[in-house]
């Protein structure tokens, strides 16, 4: 018996001994579109950072799972989102070549996607990328993630990857679970998170998951698929006018063509995801061991393939098949299913509708770190709810909170890509692929900076977080009026994150807005009452602020009674000196002040942004 232990104990240390080891300072587990954002910002921080994928490309849903008709933010250029549109439209020849489908201002072939997110890697020494590996365990001590162990799939060797943080870029959340993070899953009841969505208790399901497919045009017969097993076309009854005769389903509006047009792509392709009678799944993919996932998504790639198989067939499109050149799949199906919904993480923040529809209803406002502008958007056509349907409010534009990125009650980790906190009715939104990349961006700057600062992710500055991503040319608030060309960008955005100038929300259609009125006058009224320290009203004369009461407002805004801003007189001189200088026209200390000369003024001044710091939930600090 002790000879038979031996042995096994020396067994297990010759597989420990062959396992690799590597170190570094960021993980990102998951090359998802926040994944892939969050590691590029990271390396280009100049923190070492390893990424580790289970398949060959970089991008997510916004490439691997081909859902490249892009939702939202077409006005909210920011960041890492621009950054990659600017690539697209360089590519493509500009934004109306690539304005081919009615779904998306920009559409793009999966595999463009690929090969620009590569370029950007490519191009940084400090990124390591580990393709073809697979999570296996996340290392824990006491309440800190210190890394993880990844499987390469192909090899089947080990490594262990040591970190100070680790990102969940995950499109199920994984790395989380598997770091017994706290986390939510389906939809919660109303009474937890005051929304009122029509949810009374709690329950498990998901959105449907699709795998997309990419259609090109053939002159041969060879692409034409055989009849797929189970198929009958009155699985897909209604999913255009062309096919409709169950008349208990809901009436569609699209013929078929206006159907593939939907999701057309640049070069006369066509993306296959869509959600009316279409090829949506349901999956309790969280319920299935990971091991045996693959086999389970099994089912989405039938549907998908009897509802090309429907196009082909029932509605006459015989030249239409599975494009050739596009993924490396033996199917030719999307590398991985587009997932909608995960695990999402319980963050020090639960951003919901309710901060959503009301931006201003909390002080987490101050604390963005990405917008987006796209309605609550929730796919359950094959698994309804429950409890019968949901509502969703209209809402403005928003932006994400900083808190919605750090665990609760875990170290080393932060979230990202589907898995931030956020309620169920949230996600609906927060996951579209321009609000996830530039959320990634987000992200992988709160991991750099607590590596350089030496801190937990939990206790990185927020403003530090937010001068970074303004640096990068991101927005913190969803200004559309006054976004990354303003001339007055980067003061509007940071006058707007202390509250001092708010700006105004409007739902609009599937792109909803947020206005600043840059060249409205100041109302002196409702300033006071959004300043961050108390200020008599019979200190400004007038209804409309002037340039010559600036100086006051800056005496008063001292409150820590800083030599430079004690005198009033001395800051109208010191206004009127630069005036010209910071690029502002026109100087008459009687006239009245817009909005943006203000928010440059103050921020070339007292700058309010960085002298009243803020806590991670926008709390001003004492």
């Amino acid at each position: 018996m002790k000879i038979r232990l031996v042995i096994v104990f020396l067994v297990a240390t010759q597989a420990l001994l062959a396992q690799k080891r590597l170190q570094t300072q960021v993980v990102v587990v998951g090359a998802g579109t926040g994944g892939t954002a969050a590691a590029l910002q990271s390396a280009r921080m100049g923190v070492p950072t390893v990424l580790v994928e289970e398949t060959t490309w970089l991008g997510g849903m916004i490439s691997a799972a081909g859902v490249t008709a892009t939702d939202g933010n077409h006005k909210l250029a920011s960041g890492i989102w621009n950054e990659f549109r600017n690539a697209i439209y360089a590519y493509y020849g500009g934004p109306q070549k690539v304005f081919t489908g009615w779904v998306s201002n920009t559409q793009f072939e999966p595999r463009v996607a690929d090969s620009i997110f590569k370029a950007m890697a490519k191009a940084l020494p400090n990124l390591t990328i580990l393709y073809n590996h697979q999570i296996t365990q996340v290392f824990r001590k006491g309440k800190q993630v210190t890394g993880v162990q990844v499987k390469n799939t192909t090899t089947q060797e080990l490594t262990n990857i040591q970190a100070a943080v680790t990102i969940d870029g995950t499109d199920l959340g994984d790395v989380l679970a598997m770091a017994k993070a706290p986390f939510s899953l389906g939809l919660e009841a109303d009474e937890v998170t005051g929304e009122k969505v029509g949810i009374k208790k709690a329950n498990p399901v998901v959105q449907d998951l699709t795998y997309v497919a990419i259609l090109k045009t053939y002159t041969d017969t060879f692409h034409l698929l055989p009849k797929p097993a189970n198929y009958t076309p009155t699985e897909f009854d209604a999913s255009c006018t062309n096919y409709y005769y169950n008349t208990a389903r809901k009436k569609p509006t699209v013929d078929a063509q206006k159907m593939l047009d939907y999701g057309k792509l640049p070069n006369g392709k066509y993306m296959i995801n869509w959600p009316g009678y279409g090829n949506d799944t349901y999956l309790a993919i969280l319920d299935v061991p990971r091991s045996k996932r693959d086999s389970v998504l099994q089912e989405a790639k039938q549907t998908t393939l009897r509802f090309v198989y429907f196009i082909q067939q029932q509605l006459g499109f015989k030249n239409l098949g599975l494009a050739d050149d596009e993924f490396p799949t033996a199917d030719k199906l999307a590398l991985v299913p587009y997932y909608r919904e995960g695990r999402r993480g319980n963050g020090l923040v639960r951003f919901s509708i309710n901060e959503i529809a009301k931006p201003f209803s909390k002080n987490w406002y101050r604390t963005g770190i990405s917008v987006g502008d796209y309605p609550i958007d929730h796919h359950h056509m094959k698994k309804q709810p429950p409890l019968g349907p949901l509502y969703f409010p209209q809402v403005p534009s928003y932006n994400i909170p900083l808190g919605s990125l750090i665990p609760t009650q875990v170290d080393g980790l932060v979230f990202c890509d589907k898995n931030i906190s956020v309620t169920n009715a949230a996600n609906g939104t927060t996951r579209l692929q321009p609000v996830v990349l530039i959320t990634g961006q987000a992200v992988g700057t709160v991991a750099a900076l607590s590596v350089q600062q030496k801190k937990q992710p939990r206790h990185v500055q927020v403003r530090a977080v937010q001068q970074q991503l303004l640096k990068d040319s991101c927005l913190l608030l969803p200004y559309i009026d006054a976004g990354i060309h303003h001339a007055q960008y980067e003061a509007i955005q940071k006058i707007g994150a202390t509250g001092i100038l708010k700006g105004t929300g409007v739902p609009h259609a599937w792109a909803n807005q947020t206005w600043f009125y840059p060249n409205a006058l100041v109302s002196v009224d409702t300033l006071i009452q959004n300043l961050p320290v108390a200020v008599a009203a019979n200190l400004f004369a007038e209804k409309e602020l002037r340039i010559g009461s600036v100086g006051v407002l800056i005496q008063q805004l001292n409150s820590k009674q800083q030599e430079a801003w004690r005198n009033a007189e001395a800051n109208n001189t010191l206004i009127a000196n630069n005036w010209k200088q910071w690029g502002l026209p026109n100087y008459n200390a009687n006239r009245p002040i817009t909005r943006a000369e203000l928010a440059l003024v103050l921020t070339k001044t007292i700058d309010p942004f960085t002298y009243f710091d803020i806590d991670i939930y926008g709390n001003f600090k004492q």
